[in-house]
């Protein structure tokens, strides 16, 4: 018999460290080869970890609650290979068995950790504070010395400074660093007070009932205020006829369905429309870095989903342009799927250049969203309509009864003008109005 040390993948780009949720095993159980051991949490997305070996769980190396780093030793399995696969007891000839796959993952994890270690030299920690490899590389980047790192109150678990924490901490600093300084005229203007207000205070008298927020809750809470204090929001809007696409996809959704086993619905058309205008409008699909503009080649279009808890979460349809509508409508149905069923991987809701969020689905006819940061732009689509609309003919204008509905456009005016942005939001409308009824899927 060989115990082997479970290794805490590495669960996406950024991601340090993760919380241990629940265990799905206890001391004792049989595990089979990618079995789901422990459920884990990061500040992306929560996860289920399988494991990479077939034996009995014979120790939990961290309670619930507790935080793993990425590469880090999480459990130990006791599996059926021989005595003389298992660790030596000499430290000079120890050596540990694993299949090729958890090699392969150990070392990239150390290849990481490394890279990590390299790019936060400026930064050491000699106190009993802990500071994850993220948040370290980025006041290293920010030039951040060791004692001002220590003076930020910490909103993570057990007063962790998170990285919410430390970009708060930085706009603040920016903000008191650029505000204007007082006139040296000994007759000087009186200049306004800015005054934060304090939060208003919540009546506690009457019939209530006060529940805290879940984790997801706070970090999306923490990412909408983020991203307002961020960008200009600016939102435009136009009407689209999407006639002809209602009533294409009327006619094929039953033989979809029986041949495929799954529905087609609207949002791969739409993310098929937007993809087609990202090429005639790249400039939408920018991030802003500094006083540089990022232009992304690859478009990476993500879809706001709805979880049965009522938070959202937005998985990424990556490289959208270079699929078919068929690829399309299969990607969405399988991460919409596994959204609602808490099995997406952390790096499937990353790395997203582009937003649509279907506020129609809810019975609104539009919206003005939020952009979901860093990139500059979210589109919504409304609910479709039937409404009286002019129809023009070689003949005349005649009125008809037409499936309309709204497209809202919000984006960062830092970057994005308003002839841009209503230019790109019209061209979407476009594809969408002159949908070929005789597309095949």
């Amino acid at each position: 018999m060989a115990k082997i040390e479970l290794i805490m993948p590495k669960m996406g780009e950024s991601v340090a460290e993760a919380t241990i949720i629940s265990w799905h095993k206890e001391v004792g159980d049989s595990v089979e080869m990618d079995e789901t051991i422990v459920e884990i949490a990061t500040d992306k997305v929560d996860s289920e970890v399988p494991s990479s070996l077939e034996g009995v769980l014979v120790e939990k190396l961290f309670d619930v609650d507790a935080v793993v780093k990425v590469g880090e030793a999480f459990a130990i399995i006791e599996t059926s290979a021989e005595d003389s696969q298992s660790p030596s007891p000499q430290p000079q000839k120890e050596e540990k068995v694993a299949s090729p796959q958890a090699q392969v993952v150990a070392e990239k994890i150390v290849e990481e950790i490394a890279q990590v270690k390299e790019s936060v030299q400026k930064i050491e920690n000699n106190g009993e504070r802990f500071y994850s490899p993220l948040v370290r590389s980025i006041a290293s980047e920010e030039g951040l010395s060791i004692e001002e790192l220590d003076s930020i109150p910490g909103s993570g678990k057990d007063g962790r400074v998170t990285k919410t924490d430390l970009l708060n901490h930085l706009n603040n600093k920016t903000q008191a660093t650029t505000s204007p300084k007082p006139s040296a005229s000994p007759t000087p203007a009186p200049a306004p007070k800015t005054v934060s207000s304090p939060p208003p205070t919540v009546s506690m008298s009457g019939d209530k009932e006060i529940i805290e927020m879940d984790r997801m809750r706070k970090l999306i809470a923490d990412h909408m205020v983020m991203s307002k204090q961020t960008s200009p929001h600016v939102t435009s809007f136009v009407e689209a006829d999407v006639t002809t696409l209602v009533n294409w996809r009327n006619r094929i959704k039953g033989d979809f369905k029986k041949r495929e086993g799954q529905n087609i619905t609207f949002t791969p058309i739409f993310i098929e429309a937007v993809a087609k205008a990202i090429k005639d409008f790249p400039m939408i699909n920018v991030s802003v870095d500094g006083t540089n503009i990022v232009i992304h080649k690859d478009i990476n279009i993500g879809m706001a989903a709805a979880l049965p808890s009522g938070n959202l979460i937005v998985p990424v349809v990556k490289g959208a342009d270079q699929m078919n509508l068929m690829g399309i409508t299969k990607t969405v149905n399988d991460l919409a799927n596994r959204a609602r069923n808490n099995q997406l991987m952390p790096d499937e809701i990353q790395g997203g250049t582009f937003t649509l969020t279907n506020v129609g689905s809810f019975g609104n006819v539009m919206g003005t969203p939020i952009i979901n940061q860093p990139q500059v732009a979210i589109m919504a689509v409304g609910a479709i309509k039937k409404k009286p609309a002019v129809i023009e003919t070689p003949h005349g204008d005649l009125i008809g009864i037409r499936h309309m509905m709204f497209l809202s456009l919000s984006y960062d005016h830092r970057v994005v003008d308003g002839a841009l942005g209503g230019s790109f939001l019209r061209k979407v409308a476009d594809y969408l109005e002159q949908f070929d009824d005789n597309t095949s899927i």
